[in-house]
């Protein structure tokens, strides 16, 4: 993944969290096309996104809820015992009722659906930034 350089007070990091290749390689073009969003890694498991959540700080996590092992359900539940969790927003093509109200009881931020609202990503990400302020890290 291309890392964009380092904007200070305006950069937010995000770290990606989806197992399909083909929609990773999406996002992260639609985050190289964002102003201020800096990609810093894509993970596939829940594993990997606890570990690089907890090592790398992210501001912004993109996550999916079906990954290639363990759950988005998962990672949101570790977040939970983490000091300062990243603002999290739930991307998922299981935009379901149950699933929306478990993710947002879990503390995810937003939930949006793949399909429908996957061109809100950029937007979001701006005031996402704008809430932020000044960098945390």
């Amino acid at each position: 993944m291309r890392t964009l350089p380092m904007k200070p007070d305006k950069s937010i990091r995000v770290l990606l969290v989806e197992d399909s290749h083909l929609l990773a390689e999406q996002i992260s073009e639609l985050l190289a096309a964002t102003p201020h969003a800096v990609p810093i890694g894509t993970v596939t498991t829940e594993k990997e996104a606890i570990d690089a959540s907890l090592k790398q700080r992210p501001d912004l996590l993109i996550l999916d809820l079906h990954l290639r092992q363990g759950t988005g359900f998962g990672v949101l539940k570790a977040l939970t015992r983490v000091a300062n969790p990243p603002t999290v927003v739930v991307l998922t093509n299981y935009a379901l009722p149950q699933y929306r109200e478990q993710a947002l009881a879990l503390g995810a931020d937003y939930f949006l659906d793949k399909c429908n609202d996957f061109d809100r990503l950029p937007a979001l990400i701006e005031d996402v930034g704008k809430e932020l302020g000044p960098r945390r890290h």
